[in-house]
């Protein structure tokens, strides 16, 4: 694994599209993805497969057993939980090359031990309008990740495009 790749970290993904989708941004990238089980679905599930079109020999791409698991083997002051439970902004996180971008699960976030024990570790996405509860997954995935690599002036390849 490389250290100065960043990394996605999907705890206990349940939708596959949006791991999919977070899977095509990691190829895209050079990020790692970590996937915490248990998964709600199968890594043989057409769905995620299609949201990864066929990028997926690109992608690196990590598993872990639980989230004690990850948490025990990553170093703690690379880590950084995005959940709505904080007033953080994430633009207030200052990343560095090799940091580990931790989501919850689409349904629950992030388990609240976690926030209440590491709360300066914790960031958000913040919204204007109270109306709407959260952001898709692999959005919010995307907007993190990307003002880490701008904040890094991380190189991009020159012919890259934004349209597949």
């Amino acid at each position: 694994m490389d250290p100065t790749r960043f990394n996605i970290v999907l705890v206990e993904p349940e939708i596959p599209p949006n791991t999919g989708s977070v899977a095509r941004l990691c190829g895209a990238t050079e990020t790692t993805l970590h996937l915490v089980k248990p998964l709600g679905f199968s890594t043989d599930d057409k769905q995620l497969k299609r949201a990864g079109l066929d990028y997926w020999q690109y992608v690196e791409i990590i598993y872990w057993e639980s989230l004690d698991d990850f948490l025990a083997a990553a170093p703690l002051e690379k880590l950084h939980f995005l959940t709505k439970k904080t007033q953080k902004s994430y633009t207030e996180c200052r990343f560095k090359r090799g940091d580990y971008l931790i989501f919850g699960k689409e349904t629950k976030g992030l388990p609240e031990y976690l926030i209440h024990s590491l709360p300066d570790r914790c960031y958000r996405i913040p919204m204007t309008s109270p109306k709407i509860r959260s952001l898709n997954l692999a959005m919010a995935c995307g907007i993190v990740l990307y003002e880490a690599i701008r904040q890094t002036n991380q190189p991009t390849a020159p012919d890259a495009g934004v349209v597949p």
